[in-house]
């Protein structure tokens, strides 16, 4: 029971190698999620994050963050950084800073020198101990750490509430106690669950009954306003003093955004070229356990989880902890998806490689460098109705901690984390979803850096969603692998809720009828268009339940009625003078 400096004792499992000569370095993961094994054997992440460092001669401390499960305090979910502005505060850096502090003066055989690193909830705290870091601390990897809730993480996008796969309630839920709760879903498809539901507004009544705290508080911050700004990161980052190497995968559903953001944010701070990041072919912590060689139905060709634990991170942290080795860690290593191949690169985005270009959506459907001409009509159109939205996933789409249970595939379509790698032919020619496609490619495209997609849209309601997904389109004939023939992978996407298009503060009522430019970040990639694949855009207006249904009505949606749904006509704009388009940073 680690104390910190406002008395609270912070519960920590030690684990040291049983045979050692020499003192040792510590690596430390602090977590919200329970660090003890409920069996009575060692933590679980000894099967994880620890299953290569294990092997090297490490010192090992697991924590339960304040306020939960072994540890006293109350929980505050992402809890602000107060002690800048009040020494006697408290925060996750404090919190950090302390243990630390305790760890080196207090366990037998350590070497003064302490690493960190956590996945997700636990990779935010590695984010905050670097925000005033202990002298001790040489080394950290903030993997999947979220940035800002409000803008592209866990629980919001761009304005846009996500419900599901680990945003919905029962995740949530969890947080409002120190043990795990489960949150006893009635039906096994999500999707039917959250519509029958209704507004938003019934699950208090319907459901939690104002036992939430956590849920009450997002419903009640539904603006970009000082709870969301408040508890952001990047504000806080200042300077670069620990050796940092930022860990994401490409279809990691929740930080991503965040990942990139931070290592972004941090990256004009680093004058000793110690802020690096890798990115690989994964969903949300799959580097950390598996499945190792492929993602669903898509395959890495490669062990890529061994490569990244034995080839990047031991490396990294034998050489910042113990001296070892010499540490040829490229600025920005990057799993090329498409050609399956690891790249280096002395920047990200290396805007020096790639060119930006811009594919023009065409009335017609399809996809092309060239802008339209004065004879293209000028817009197509469809209905979306919020009674009938489009799903994000194939259905039924199983609830979070529910359903199949056993191998990783099981693990991880329990937990939501296949759908970003689906074939979206699931949902290809249904009325409210318009695809725009190139013809089969002639050379391979390489799609390496940002990615911004800009609509000319117009609604007939008074506010409305935009998602837009960038999608490589298999060959029909695909010889090496014939049941992915035609197979349409998502690379990247994301939603704008239209209201925010021109602040996240102080929304405003899209004006029926009226063409907008809506701007969807969609990040950066890097991903190889093979020759005779072919490129796709889908555009649509529900994504359910990822995110809640958008009333189409200008209101505070957390308090909206059913009264308030309303369908509305979608049109998207392709004419020379209102051009949607999307941007491409591709290789020169």
């Amino acid at each position: 029971m680690i104390p910190v400096r406002d008395g609270i004792r912070l519960y920590t499992e030690i684990y040291t190698p049983r045979n050692f000569s020499a003192d040792l370095p510590i690596i430390f993961l602090r977590s919200p999620y329970r660090v003890t094994n409920p069996n009575g054997g060692f933590t679980r992440y000894f099967d994880s994050a620890f299953r290569e460092l294990a092997k090297e001669g490490y010192i090992f401390a697991v924590q339960d963050a304040r306020g939960r499960h072994g540890s006293e305090g109350r929980f505050e979910w992402n809890r602000p950084v107060r002690h800048r502005t009040n020494n006697n505060a408290i925060d996750a850096s404090s919190d950090a800073y302390d243990s630390i502090a305790w760890l080196v003066q207090n366990v037998k055989g350590n070497n003064g020198r302490v690493g960190m690193l956590g996945v997700s909830y636990p990779g935010w705290y590695v984010t905050m101990a670097l925000i005033d870091p202990h002298p001790a601390l040489h080394a950290a990897s903030p993997q999947a750490s979220p940035s800002d809730y409000f803008i592209g993480d866990d629980f919001y996008h761009f304005g846009a509430f996500r419900l599901a796969p680990s945003a919905e309630l029962p995740y949530l839920f969890d947080f409002d106690r120190k043990k795990n709760a489960r949150f006893p879903f009635d039906q096994v498809d999500t999707y039917e669950f959250f519509l029958d539901m209704g507004p938003l507004r019934n699950m208090n009544t319907k459901y939690l009954h104002g036992v939430s705290p956590t849920w009450d508080q997002f419903m009640a911050h539904h603006t970009y306003d000082t709870f969301w700004k408040k508890g952001g990161t990047l504000q806080h980052l200042t300077e670069v003093t620990v050796p940092t190497m930022h860990v994401v995968g490409w279809w990691d559903a929740e930080n991503l955004g965040g990942a990139l953001d931070i290592y972004e944010k941090l990256e004009p701070l680093d004058r000793k070229s110690i802020n690096n990041i890798v990115v690989g072919p994964w969903a949300h912590g799959q580097w950390s356990r598996g499945p190792r060689e492929h993602l669903g139905d898509y395959q890495f060709e490669s062990d890529t989880v061994a490569h990244y634990q034995e080839k990047i991170e031991a490396p990294f942290f034998a050489h910042y902890l113990k001296e070892e080795g010499d540490l040829n860690l490229s600025e920005a290593t990057m799993f090329q998806t498409g050609s399956n191949k690891w790249q280096t690169y002395s920047s990200w985005p290396p805007n020096d490689q790639a060119a930006s270009r811009k594919l023009f959506f065409h009335t017609d459907g399809t996809l092309s460098f060239d802008p339209a001409d004065e004879s293209e009509s000028e817009f197509v159109q469809y209905v979306s109705d919020p009674d009938k939205p489009v799903p994000y996933s194939r259905r039924p789409i199983m609830g979070f901690w529910s359903g199949l249970k056993g191998s990783d595939e099981a693990r991880f379509q329990r937990a939501g984390k296949l759908w970003k790698v689906e074939d979206q032919r699931f949902v290809h020619n249904r009325p409210d979803v318009i695809s725009f496609v190139t013809e089969p490619l002639v050379m391979e495209t390489e799609v390496v850096g940002d990615i911004v997609a800009h609509l000319y849209a117009s609604t007939s309601g008074t506010d409305s969603d935009w998602i837009v997904k960038l999608i490589d389109v298999y060959p029909e004939n695909y010889p090496d692998r014939p049941e992915m023939g035609g197979y349409q992978l998502m690379i990247a996407d994301d939603v704008l809720r239209g209201k925010f298009h021109k602040s996240f503060e102080k929304p405003n009522a899209l004006a029926p009828g009226a063409i907008n430019e809506f701007t969807i970040d969609l990040r950066s990639r890097n991903h190889a268009f093979r020759a005779g694949h072919r490129i796709m855009v889908q555009v649509q207006s529900t994504w359910f339940p990822l995110i809640d249904r958008n009333p189409q009505t200008f209101i505070n949606i957390m308090t909206a009625e059913r009264s308030d749904y309303q369908s509305a006509v979608q049109r998207i704009h392709c004419s020379k003078e209102h051009p949607s388009f999307i941007e491409l940073s591709i290789r020169q």
